[in-house]
């Protein structure tokens, strides 16, 4: 059995297409000894527009763009490509593999060829089930300074070449190999048939998902449920706190047991709440808050910003 680690470049990636012009890959066996190693360069039969995954900043491949014309295109490479990728003594991965395949997949309903079918694994969900770091998307650069792993970035065959080297290092860590590591950390591999992509996906992946998932859920009934008590709110005519107009943070809405007294004694004293940050004149964060809300708030010239305990001072 051997691992085939593969990355791919494109010249422009829309939701509908993705113009590949770089298919890079190693083959190497279980003890990541390489056998092969290729970029296969591929005239993309359009123009070059590089962004980066916002679609904003123009990235730049290690290429030289015109050269391109004078390769051959998908329909040429495409035989080789589905022969390494679907050998079923291969198995494929690569960084964020899901994105490879949705180009490949895309590639083939353009020139009407088809379907890719084979399994896939991914090293940056394995990553992030080995570290637990689950609250973001982790690039093959962040990964490979992580674990001591040189590459060049945006050239195909090199970045395949780091994403074998970070597998490598992730297998030496837990003194297995590529498959033992996929079974450890609850791996199931990703698949791709009949134009239709399944992602990979691991258990505590899934777990971490569907807390966030609940406790997403739970801020937004928190969050109904703070609108509709203020909703019913009445400011008095008269108080010491008249014309004084709070707003809080995220954190201290959601906390029913908190903002819910807080508002009973604002409007009893004469103030008023808006869930408008623009139009509130004391804004309350814990201290230390860094949220989005709060960010903004420091940059509002006039604003009054206090603390809880400074808030209660003010209620006392």
């Amino acid at each position: 059995m051997n691992l085939v680690f593969f990355d791919i470049e494109c010249a422009s990636v829309y939701k509908t297409s993705a113009k590949i012009c770089a298919f890079g890959y190693v083959v190497c066996d279980m003890d990541f000894n390489i056998i092969e190693k290729e970029d296969i360069l591929i005239n993309p039969k359009g123009a070059f527009h590089l962004t980066d995954s916002k679609g904003e900043k123009g990235l730049v491949l290690p290429y030289k763009y015109g050269d391109f014309k004078n390769y051959p295109d998908f329909r040429a490479v495409y035989p080789k490509i589905k022969s390494l990728l679907e050998d079923k003594n291969n198995i494929a991965a690569g960084h964020a593999t899901y994105n490879d395949i949705n180009y490949l997949n895309l590639e083939t309903r353009r020139f009407k060829l088809p379907s890719f079918s084979f399994e896939f694994s991914d090293t940056q969900l394995i990553y992030m089930t080995m570290t637990g770091g689950f609250s973001r998307q982790y690039g093959l650069e962040y990964i490979t300074k992580d674990l001591n792993v040189e590459f060049t970035p945006h050239r195909a065959a090199d970045d395949a070449y780091a994403t074998m080297r970070v597998a490598q290092a992730m297998c030496a860590s837990r003194g297995c190999n590529f498959v033992q590591l996929e079974e450890q950390l609850k791996i199931a591999r990703g698949r791709i048939e009949n134009y239709s992509i399944t992602k990979p996906r691991s258990s505590d992946y899934s777990r971490y998902t569907e807390i966030r998932r609940a406790e997403k859920e739970e801020r937004s009934r928190a969050r109904r449920d703070f609108y509709i008590y203020l909703s019913r709110k009445k400011r008095r005519p008269d108080g010491r706190l008249r014309g004084k107009v709070f707003n809080f943070a995220r954190c201290i809405e959601d906390d029913l047991s908190i903002s819910e007294p807080l508002l009973d004694r604002i409007y009893a004293a004469g103030g008023e709440y808006t869930q408008k940050l623009a139009l509130c004149n004391i804004y309350c964060a814990p201290a230390g808050d860094n949220s989005t809300r709060t960010r903004t708030a420091y940059t509002r010239e006039g604003l009054q910003i206090i603390t809880l305990d400074a808030l209660e001072e003010l209620l006392k």
